[in-house]
């Protein structure tokens, strides 16, 4: 059932997943859909729940030498992802609890985690400023890399060759890094990746 769901995800979007079809690959009754996940929600957090799981993993390979390129490692590790997950990371962005129920903590935390792994290297940068400051700087870096990769890989409206995506990615976080002082302004400048 799990890998059923995994596949209609990755290959359709979250919109395409109905339970009916879930069963049927599973040669299961929708009954047993329920049993064993509680509800639909149950079953599509389960997929979001190893999606962030993976994604926290790729991060947290990327190299910690140095905390200018682990920022920009965070990003092109990121945008790597979301190029071969797109469709498993808009569903963990995309999903609306049923019958608007709160969702749930454990993946709220793990998002938060993936977040915090910028943390570290601006607070490396910034030691002279407040962690709470820093920690807020380093979930707004991580919002404006996630905003600008789903918009520049979203198919309808604003996609951006990959290739071009990386350079303005690196250039965007050259530029933030610039805005609060941790670089000079004159490497800011549009640059091939």
């Amino acid at each position: 059932m799990l890998e059923t769901t995994r596949w209609i995800i990755a290959a359709k979007g979250l919109r395409a997943l109905k339970v009916r079809d879930v069963a049927e690959a599973a040669d299961c009754s929708i009954g047993s859909v329920y049993n064993e996940f509680g509800d639909f929600d149950g079953l599509i957090l389960t997929v979001n729940r190893e999606t962030v799981q993976a994604l926290t993993e790729r991060l947290a390979a990327v190299s910690t030498d140095d905390p200018i390129r682990q920022l920009h490692g965070l990003a092109a590790a990121y945008l790597g992802f979301a190029t071969e997950h797109a469709n498993l990371l808009r569903s963990l962005f995309e999903h609306r609890m049923e019958d608007d129920r709160p969702f749930p903590e454990d993946i709220l935390r793990m998002v938060m985690q993936a977040f915090a792994l910028m943390h570290a290297p601006l607070l490396h940068l910034m030691p002279d400023h407040d962690e709470t400051e820093v920690a807020l700087l380093s979930r707004m870096l991580f919002s404006a890399v996630h905003g600008i990769i789903s918009l520049g890989l979203e198919e309808r409206m604003v996609a951006v060759p990959p290739d071009s995506l990386r350079q303005q990615l690196a250039q965007f976080v050259d530029t933030h890094l610039a805005g609060l002082g941790i670089i000079p302004v004159q490497r800011a400048v549009p640059r091939k990746a």
